[in-house]
């Protein structure tokens, strides 16, 4: 019997990460990657093994664990390295990346002064930028040989100007970009994508506050903001497709129109 499919989350076990994990914990074997808050990756670990498995009992006893944690910081490449080889050592193989670690530091977009500072902008390029490279360099030959999947978040500050801060929205247009080169450059075995949410209410969305999330949500076309199950949903697609490359999936009830 073929083994079950196996998918690593980065930053996995909050808000969008975590919605991610639920959608695929049905047909996948997770690797969920985790930066610092123990507690709440093991709360979500607790809720996954609650959600049925697709295959047999016998086959689920066969390949356990169907899930693990995995602590590491993406923004350090010997610690994605060391990642991916945690991933085969549990599980034997890799299938799918969502490589979804970001960082930003709210600051006022329209403020050029605010968006000078050198610490934000190189923050902004390792954990947008050169965090999914990386992941992607170390888990290509893996994903090569099951015919995988790689799917990075950006934002829809990546498709307009705008957003927590400069850095933040330039460094998402370059995840997009990056995106879509390494399309290119893993094809014909791999699918790259991409997904750009918009304002999602979650912890972090939060707090943004009321009048922000309203002036937001106003913004949409459909009068409604995006919800981390419609993004999760998005990913699952670009995790199971073999015939979608190079694309980013707007999902932001319209507001870049």
């Amino acid at each position: 019997m073929a083994a079950q499919k196996v998918a690593l989350i980065t930053a996995g076990t909050a808000g969008l990460g975590a919605q991610i994990a639920r959608v695929l914990a049905p047909d996948f074997r997770l690797a969920i990657n985790y930066a610092n808050n123990t507690a709440r990756a093991n709360t979500l670990l607790e809720e996954l093994h609650g959600i049925p498995n697709t295959t047999s009992s016998s086959t689920s006893q066969q390949q356990a664990p169907r899930f693990t944690l995995l602590r590491a910081d993406v923004g350090d490449r010997p610690s994605v390295q060391k990642l991916i080889a945690d991933t085969l050592t549990t599980f034997g193989r890799l299938d799918v990346v969502i490589s979804n670690a970001g960082w930003t530091r709210v600051t006022n977009f329209a403020n050029l002064e605010e968006g000078m500072l050198d610490a934000d902008w190189d923050r902004c390029f390792l954990y947008n930028v050169k965090a999914h490279l990386w992941l992607m360099h170390a888990a290509k030959p893996h994903l090569e040989e099951n015919e995988g999947a790689f799917v990075t978040t950006a934002s829809i500050a990546g498709v307009k100007p705008s957003g927590s801060s400069l850095p933040y929205s330039v460094t998402k247009a370059a995840t997009i970009h990056l995106t879509k080169a390494l399309a290119v450059i893993c094809s014909p075995k791999v699918t790259v994508n991409s997904v750009s949410p918009g304002l999602l209410l979650t912890d972090w969305g939060l707090s943004f506050g009321e009048q922000k999330i309203e002036a937001a949500t106003q913004a949409t076309k459909l009068k409604r903001l995006a919800t981390v199950e419609d993004v999760a949903d998005q990913v699952k697609v670009f995790a199971t497709t073999r015939s979608i490359t190079g694309q980013n999936a707007v999902i932001d009830a319209g507001t870049s129109l």
